[in-house]
């Protein structure tokens, strides 16, 4: 799937988790090193149990498409900088898309674009929320090595790799947690398990603080703005394509 129909290629992986909660039931795999790194890093982040109390977060990607997500019932608003908005829920893939405030009606359209929203989603919202998903079910997680992330800081490498989940589960991505902040600072993103270079590397900077988690925004030439936490959203922002504001 590319970025926005064109440019870079991304890896799109599918939270597998009920209501977008990402520790319920069995963890994926890990060694033994492995998940001791990622358990720290989902401290360093705020924790297991603000993560899952977390409920609506917004964000823009790239400048190019603005979300806000309902993590506990799977809710979910995408709005782009072509005049689509879609409004659906990920879980069930039923929602209402308008393009230029039009609606649209034609079954089979609507089928494509909804399925459409429901990749942008899982793609938008792995750039944003990654880390707290190293131990989600169909995850293999492995430790690699020790390695210098790109602006040379001391880092530990994670192997992220898929069990036949998701919508690419043929992608790999190296995770770079840093020694001292326990928070991951880079990724490198594989196509395939079996490619020798990454496709491409970006840091993972500018952590700070929403409500009770960390997240960050900053993906060298690309950045993640306007990310917020709410405790609660407008009536209507999963229900029609009229602005919301908070």
């Amino acid at each position: 799937m590319s970025f926005g129909r064109k440019g870079w290629v991304l890896g799109m992986v599918l939270f597998l988790a009920p209501l977008g909660l990402a520790f319920q039931g069995e963890m994926g795999s890990a060694d033994e090193k492995a998940a001791a790194l990622a358990a720290q890093t989902l401290e360093a982040m705020g924790g297991k149990e603000n993560y899952d109390a977390t409920r609506y977060l917004s964000w823009n990607f790239f400048g190019r498409r603005h979300h806000i997500w309902d993590k506990w019932t799977g809710d979910y608003r995408m709005q782009d900088d072509k005049g689509r908005v879609i409004v659906m829920n990920i879980n069930t893939k039923q929602g209402q898309v308008w393009e230029n405030n039009e609606a649209v009606t034609d079954p089979e359209k609507l089928k494509e674009q909804l399925q459409n929203g429901y990749e942008i989603w899982i793609n938008d919202s792995y750039w944003l929320v990654m880390p707290y998903k190293l131990r989600d079910p169909g995850v293999t997680l492995s430790y690699v090595r020790e390695d210098k992330t790109e602006d040379g800081r001391d880092a530990d490498v994670l192997a992220l790799t898929f069990d036949s989940v998701g919508v690419t589960p043929q992608n790999k991505y190296e995770v770079f947690i840093d020694k001292e902040t326990h928070l991951v600072t880079q990724w490198n993103f594989f196509t395939t398990t079996e490619d020798a270079e990454p496709r491409f590397k970006t840091p993972w900077a500018d952590w700070q603080t929403y409500g009770t988690i960390k997240l960050s925004g900053d993906r060298g030439r690309n950045k993640l703005d306007q990310i917020a936490v709410h405790e609660s959203v407008p009536d209507h922002t999963f229900k029609t394509a009229d602005p919301v504001t908070f």
